[in-house]
């Protein structure tokens, strides 16, 4: 007898819909997957039969074929253990054919009968919706699958749950969540106010969330670089729901979501170590996954110790800058991931670490230094907005009183910023200056005759590129918003300038 069931799976991070076919035939027992299975679906048979035996149904001792279709796309993954289950079930007449008619089915099973979690739910659960089929998928998927607006879903515990919800002797009721409950405010771990002193660099931590913009930071060890690095989320905006289920998403497929938490609510921060690969770092693999540039989608890739990173690894990093998505090829598959990161680096400006401090004396010679700085290439640093020295702290700064400023005032001058920025952007699919196209950038941050002289010295003293030429002006454009002025002046000009502190020294 044969038996169909609609099931999904996703590439990247969207999902596409499989049919499951099973046919029960007579003779010697047998159990065969095809249609380009992987050898963890290839695998599902043994957890496939001991469920079903566990359950209390009997698994028929005859020829099992069972053919995932589309046959042409490579199926990966556990979520075809439920929906096989469950089509040899309907084979073998345990469950009616017309009960399971508009539903769409994904799991895993363990041995015991029991539905387990399976990635990209929330991509799964948006194809339910956009096929007008309701999902039954393993309860905790639940939430993360009920977060997709118009999506019917039926979230089970057991095998043998499922066969009686879809018989009509047992009662599931869909799974309901409100998408504002997951925005209360917890409470930041950290907060600017614990950085004492540096407050020029805070200033520019400021205008770089204002505007989305890269930041690499100079500064002998001990600065507070990695410690002003890490209080970065706690001044930018509020991620927006679009934005949460973007990076929801993301996170799923990559299996990192949090036990307990079918949102991702606040603003992601990855911090990948200096030895991570390229494949880590921008996502691949023989089954491509997303790397630390995709996970950190609306949120802050930190890169500590910038040039201890291998010199290919950052390379890597310019296109997903530019386009802020990654693409990778495979013979048999293109997978696209989004990237769209706040880039922030952090380093030492020499080998050991004290060129131009006041404390320690450094140690290096002039070729030392050029040949550690040139681990950076000019393209890579082009593409980030400000780079700025960050100088050690001072005694009386360190042991003084005096208060400082918390994250939450900060954050109110920056959500200030971006919502002029989101209401000068309306309907262009730009959400703040960093995103700016070269023609948003001669529209958006035109100078006055005084501004236009004074760019066009430092583009002569400093041997600017096209590219840093107009990052000044972005960055310009940030700082100008958060003084909430239109008209971009000298002032903001020069400050804008004094944050290419790499293209000063190198001029």
């Amino acid at each position: 007898m044969l038996a169909k069931i609609f099931t999904g799976s996703t590439i990247g991070v969207d999902a596409y819909l499989v049919e499951v076919e099973v046919d029960i035939a007579k003779g010697l027992p047998y159990f065969s997957t095809v249609g380009l299975p992987d050898s963890s679906v290839k695998e599902s048979k043994d957890r496939v039969r001991s469920a079903v035996k566990n359950s209390g149904y009997t698994f028929p001792a005859k020829k099992i074929t069972v053919n995932l279709a589309p046959a042409h796309i490579k199926k990966e993954g556990t979520t075809f253990d439920l929906p096989v289950a469950v089509g040899i079930l309907m084979a073998e007449g345990f469950i009616k054919a017309e009960s399971l008619e508009g539903y769409l089915i994904v799991g895993e099973l363990s041995l015991d009968g029991r539905v387990r979690p399976v990635r990209g739910a929330l991509s799964i659960a948006e194809l339910a919706r956009s096929l007008g089929k309701k999902l039954i998928l393993p309860v905790e998927n639940g939430e993360e699958a009920a977060l997709v607006e118009g999506a019917e879903v039926y979230a089970v515990e057991t095998l043998s749950g499922l066969v009686e919800f879809v018989n009509g002797d047992g009662d599931i009721e869909p799974t309901v969540v409100d998408l504002g409950s997951y925005f209360k405010y917890e409470g930041a771990s950290a907060d600017m106010s614990e950085v004492k002193g540096q407050a020029h660099v805070k200033r520019a931590l400021e205008v770089a969330a204002a505007g989305g913009h890269n930041l690499l930071m100079i500064g002998p060890p001990g600065s507070g670089k990695t410690m002003l690095a890490r209080r970065i989320p706690t001044i930018l905006p509020d991620m927006t729901a679009q934005e949460a289920i973007e990076t929801t998403k993301v996170h799923s497929v990559a299996g990192m979501l949090a036990a307990g938490r079918a949102l991702v609510t606040q603003r992601p921060f990855r911090s990948p170590h200096h030895t991570i690969s390229d494949a880590g770092l921008i996502g691949g693999g023989r089954s491509p996954r997303p790397g630390e540039v995709s996970l950190a989608h609306n949120g802050v890739l930190f890169l500590d110790e910038l040039p201890e990173f291998k010199k290919n690894v950052l390379e890597v990093l310019r296109q997903p800058m530019e386009d802020r998505s990654v693409v990778i090829a495979r013979a048999a598959v293109s997978v696209a991931y989004p990237a769209g990161f706040m880039l922030v680096g952090a380093m030492n400006p020499c080998p050991c670490g004290f060129l131009g401090d006041f404390v320690k004396e450094c140690r290096c010679t002039p070729m030392q230094v050029n040949q550690y700085r040139a681990k950076l290439s000019g393209p890579l640093l082009d593409r980030i907005d400000i780079h700025l020295d960050v100088p050690s702290v001072r005694f009386k700064e360190i042991a003084g009183d005096k208060e400082q400023e918390t994250s939450e005032d900060v954050k109110k001058r920056v959500d200030a910023a971006r919502r002029v920025q989101s209401e000068r952007y309306s309907g262009t699919g730009v959400a703040s200056n960093s995103g700016l196209s070269a023609r948003m950038v001669k529209k958006y941050c035109g100078v006055d005759q005084a501004g236009g002289r004074l760019l066009e010295t430092a583009v002569e003293r400093l041997g600017l590129s096209v590219r840093a030429y107009t990052r000044i002006l972005k960055v310009a454009r940030t700082i100008a918003d958060l003084e909430g002025v239109e008209m971009i002046t000298t002032g903001h000009l020069s400050e804008a300038i004094q944050y290419r502190t790499l293209d000063r020294q190198f001029s």
